[in-house]
């Protein structure tokens, strides 16, 4: 049951309007958004050097660790003409987009129980304002990108101009499994041990270090339920150009799986809304 305002001196109290009008409070309550998604930026890089370098310093001693280890030791091929440095750092952009939005979307209501706990507004909005986090991070690190790409003198072609559909689908992915890791999270606290490992075991399985062109063609399909397989693949596709192609059956595939995982990260996420004033 919510109040619904008419004027200044009218209030109408109407059962289920919460209910009814949740996606558009979801817009009246952008101010709500845009605080906590500043505020998260401001905790992390304000009066700090280590969260702007931490930024650069991860992806690029993983990108080195990767290199070395497949495309030296391992001699696994690069797609195309590539140095094996871009085409793994290519690769660490999505991973990396995902793996901090997860795990900032994950822990996001337990710790903003306070909040939680006193006022109405959208739930939603504190996962989603977390990944304001994770996606000033990818800004951060495509400066490194860049810096290869003049390092090796490579010009990446019209492709890049889609860059921004395959980081929305990275946000997408990480944003659905958050949600619903989020709301179980809260019920059940042990999941906050679970997402860690989550992370460092999807890493290695993910075409990260390697091209996910050395999957056997008879193994291709069953990979690409792997939803980062496809959005890591469109990623390098967009920035080497055409010596990277896409693996259309698995892409749709993985884009069906991310789809799948918004909707169940939605729907268990408003299934469970309601309780969490009264669990955290």
């Amino acid at each position: 049951m919510q109040t619904a305002s008419l004027g200044p001196d009218e209030v109408i109290i109407e059962a289920g309007r919460t209910e009814k009008n949740y996606w558009s409070d979801l817009w009246r309550y952008r101010e709500l958004f845009l605080i906590l998604a500043w505020r998260d930026i401001a905790v992390r890089y304000k009066q700090t050097i280590i969260g702007v370098a931490w930024a650069i310093i991860r992806p690029f001693l993983t990108m080195v660790v990767f290199t070395v280890i497949f495309g030296r030791v391992a001699g696994l091929p690069s797609d195309g003409a590539a140095p094996y440095a871009l085409m793994v750092f290519a690769a660490m952009l999505p991973w990396s987009l995902f793996s901090t939005a997860l795990g900032e979307a994950s822990n996001s209501l337990i710790g903003n129980e306070r909040l939680i706990s006193k006022v109405y507004f959208p739930r939603l909005i504190i996962p989603t304002a977390t990944v304001v986090t994770a996606f000033v991070d990818f800004l951060i690190s495509f400066v490194i990108l860049l810096g290869l790409m003049v390092y090796y003198y490579f010009c990446p072609g019209w492709n890049i101009l889609l860059l921004p559909i395959f980081t929305l689908l990275a946000l997408l992915a990480s944003l659905g499994l958050g949600l619903w890791i989020t709301a179980l999270n809260v019920k059940y606290r042990d999941f906050r041990y679970v997402i860690p490992f989550v992370v460092q075991f999807g890493l290695y399985v993910s075409p990260v270090g390697f091209s996910s062109n050395v999957i056997p063609e008879k193994w291709r399909l069953f990979y690409s339920f792997n939803p980062l397989a496809g959005v890591i693949d469109g990623f390098r596709w967009c920035i080497l150009g055409g010596g990277s192609p896409i693996y259309r059956p698995g892409f749709a595939l993985s884009i069906s799986i991310v789809a799948f995982f918004v909707w169940l990260g939605i729907s268990q996420f408003r299934k469970m809304e309601k309780t969490f004033a009264d669990l955290i």
